[in-house]
């Protein structure tokens, strides 16, 4: 196979990381650059997306180990079969999912300091969509459809609990598939 030469400038960055690949796989730095461009013609859409915030919450969250990746249709299932005998959800999936909520109330009222904050993290990990519809600094209101009926009364619990440390009060309209969430502050809040 012929061989194309190309002469290339490294600032000191590139310098450096060439060295480490060099170091890390044992081959020459020609070999280590075929690779790197092999790599990145392969993988140009994901490496020139403005994927940005999302790509690093997203990478936040998976390398802490606090969270996991779900199927939805896992989570749907696990819903769905949480039912006691009576039809309700089983009262011990329901204190384990407080304790939960209750933990992240202390942690939201360091993070958030506005339901629509809150709200935008939960859909940014796949439980809800929501839009502002509505409101000023002292009242706002979120329109919000969950993917599923199990899904909407699990999340709506989750939230109700989870912002009881939050300064604002909450307020839950349920219609037959959306929700609206007023968040209401005092004229000092």
């Amino acid at each position: 196979m012929p061989t194309n030469r190309l002469t290339i400038s490294l600032d000191d960055e590139a310098e450096a990381a060439l060295g480490d690949l060099v170091g890390r796989t044992d081959t020459s730095r020609s070999e280590v650059v075929r690779r790197a461009l092999t790599f990145y013609a392969a993988n140009f859409e994901a490496a020139t997306a403005d994927a940005g915030p999302n790509l690093e919450a997203y990478h936040q969250m998976l390398s802490s180990g606090e969270h996991v990746l779900l199927d939805v249709d896992f989570l749907h299932c696990f819903l769905d079969h949480v039912e006691a005998e009576d039809g309700r959800p089983d009262p011990e999936f329901l204190a384990a999912a407080n304790r939960v909520a209750d933990y992240h109330a202390h942690e939201y009222e360091r993070r958030f300091d506005s339901l629509g904050e809150l709200l935008d993290w939960l859909s940014f990990c796949g439980f809800l969509t929501v839009r502002r519809t509505e409101g000023g600094t002292e009242r706002r209101t979120y329109h919000v459809v969950f993917p599923s009926e199990s899904v909407k009364w699990f999340m709506l619990g989750f939230i109700d609990r989870s912002t009881t440390n939050l300064s604002f009060d909450l307020t839950i309209n349920e219609g037959v598939s959306k929700v609206l969430l007023t968040e209401t502050r005092g004229s000092g809040g």
